[in-house]
């Protein structure tokens, strides 16, 4: 494994961007900054070994700041909304930063100063990037001092492995996951949502209209939810169906079967048929978002250096399940003194020729 480091610039107050590229012994590579821990591209072969980038991103890292997207990011310290902007743990109500739904809502972990926009300490530790991050007591109205930790390895049989570690000073909520939209075909060909999904999940998690979860789980069987075989993400995508209605197509959750705390487990698959390109995921969490990129028209020019459109890649979270914390029946999401909180998400990149 290589690990090379650059400086990609400086901000206004002088702290440095890092850019960093590990590359596999067969050539293929990802790309990370230390702006939001994030996932600036991937770069892997197609069934014919040629090389694309199949990771969205953009050229100039001052666009990662405060982009609506949350483009490769690290989103925390809870991903997804937490309705009202507001939880109870051990009997007392914590209000948070409400940035979503004019205000209602709170969602990434207070948007533009959630972890997605901060620089965080960054490191090679031989053969892996490690980024870090301090979170203050009360940092967005979250308790608990919260030191954070995200963890990359590549492997040469290009597997993304994404670790997640935390602990805190005071019992606090944690939900920490990796924002990266993909395109398997290549981020600048188009076409995203033709690519094949499959999920392993039987039940998806209602919304409502603000696209915050109610506590309920819903069978998937029957409805455009479904996607227990491998159908193209623009079959049913504008469907009159009232998950689709909300979200202007597919930004929903799925419980992923069979989950086990602690477990590492099948979420699903992406593929193109064109390329050859499949990518398989794997979660320690309890649930997968997919986001369609309904709304990416008009973020900031791609790394290519075209703009990207409409549903121009899929977005792809394990995460807990979105607004746990008031869904008394969710896998808790608690994190309290001297407890790690620990979790994983493995994309693995193949082909159809393996």
């Amino acid at each position: 494994m290589e690990i090379e480091q650059n400086i990609w610039g400086f901000t206004a107050e002088g702290e440095a961007i890092v850019l960093y590229k590990m590359t596999n012994a067969g050539g293929a590579s990802v790309k990370l900054t230390n702006i939001g821990a994030t996932v600036v591209s991937v770069e892997v072969p197609d069934r014919d070994g040629r090389l694309a980038n199949v990771a969205l991103g953009y050229d100039d890292f001052k666009s990662y700041f405060g982009d609506g997207p949350c483009m490769g990011k690290t989103v925390g310290r809870f991903a997804n909304r937490i309705r009202g902007a507001r939880f109870t743990l051990d009997g007392v109500e914590y209000r948070l930063s409400a940035n979503c739904s004019e205000g209602r809502h709170h969602t990434h972990g207070g948007g533009i100063n959630g972890f997605a926009n901060k620089i965080w300490e960054s490191r090679v530790e031989t053969d892996r990037v490690v980024f870090s991050l301090f979170s203050p007591d009360g940092d967005q109205g979250y308790p608990g001092d919260l030191n954070a930790e995200v963890v990359y390895d590549w492997s040469d049989d290009c597997e993304l492995e994404i670790t997640y570690y935390a602990k805190t000073t005071a019992p606090t909520i944690i939900n920490l996951t990796n924002h990266s939209y993909f395109n398997l075909k290549g981020e600048d060909r188009p076409g995203a949502m033709d690519q094949l999904l499959q999920i392993n999940g039987s039940k998806y998690l209602r919304y409502d209209a603000d696209c915050v979860c109610t506590g309920e789980l819903v069978d998937v069987k029957g409805t455009p939810m479904d996607f227990s075989e491998p159908k193209a993400l623009s079959a049913e995508i504008d469907a009159d169906y009232e998950p689709l209605r909300f979200g202007s197509g597919y930004d929903q959750s799925w419980a992923i079967d069979g989950y086990e705390k602690g477990k590492l487990s099948e979420a699903g698959v992406l593929y193109d048929s064109q390329s050859g390109r499949r990518m398989r995921i794997r979660t320690t969490q309890p649930s997968i978002h997919i986001y369609a990129g309904n709304y990416l028209e008009g973020c900031p020019q791609s790394i290519s250096g075209h703009p990207y459109g409409r549903r121009a890649g899929v977005a792809i979270e394990c995460q807990a399940y979105p607004n746990s914390p008031n869904c008394p029946g969710f896998p808790s999401t608690v994190l309290r003194p001297g407890e790690i909180y620990n979790e994983k998400i493995v994309f693995r990149f193949e082909t159809d020729a393996n």
